[in-house]
């Protein structure tokens, strides 16, 4: 049996997964969690054989999830299920060491068999993800966006100021100084040639790194 925890922030999206994850008569739903800290909780407590968790969650993010979670349990499965297809978060997603990605479109039909691959040890893209790395790839350094200048942090905190976070809450959520991430607003701003948090923002909802 396939023990399964879900991290999404919405119930309706959970109570779906879970139905078609328990239709699949090897595998079941040990622990659901509505954000990135109840994940964390929830594995330590139920020792689940994958993780299918959402990119976009209050608090904690499915990134810096992924992160946590493989630090403190190496080798656990994770498998991203989301509503984004932009190859930024495909990559960082890849980079944070997720073993598959899959979206939510695709999840009726293609959730049971990415849980099934990367619980065995495999990889999982979708048709669309995976011609998104190999465009990424073709591209070469000289293809690359502005976004491929940040590092995976610099664009964690682009999204919370796109968000509307203080300096405050950013600082807490991360565990460093308010001086830190002024460093990095200010990089954020020089790199992507931005005035200001309003500007910030614009720029995030354009690139649809954030839900309206």
């Amino acid at each position: 049996m396939i023990r399964v925890l879900l991290a999404d922030d919405h119930s309706i999206v959970r109570a779906g997964l879970r139905r078609i994850v328990e239709e699949c008569e090897e595998m079941t739903v040990v622990a659901e969690a509505a954000d990135g800290m109840q994940a964390i909780a929830q594995a330590h407590i139920h020792s689940p054989d994958v993780v299918v968790v959402d990119i976009s969650m209050p608090g904690m993010d499915g990134l810096e999830v992924i992160g946590h979670l493989l630090t403190q349990i190496p080798g656990l499965p994770v498998l991203v299920l989301t509503m984004y297809e932009e190859e930024q978060y495909v990559v960082r997603a890849f980079e944070a060491g997720a073993r598959g990605y899959l979206t939510k479109q695709s999840a009726p039909e293609q959730l049971v068999s990415a849980i099934r691959r990367v619980v065995t040890g495999g990889r999982y893209l979708t048709e669309k993800t995976a011609e998104l790395l190999a465009l990424r790839v073709a591209r070469g350094a000289d293809g690359r966006s502005l976004l491929d200048q940040l590092s995976t942090r610099e664009l964690q905190v682009l999204r919370r100021l796109a968000m509307g976070h203080t300096n405050r809450e950013i600082a807490d959520a991360y565990h460093i100084s308010i001086k830190t991430v002024d460093t990095y607003r200010f990089r954020l701003l020089k790199k992507l040639n931005l005035r200001n948090n309003a500007e910030l923002s614009r720029f995030a909802i354009q690139n649809r790194l954030i839900e309206l």
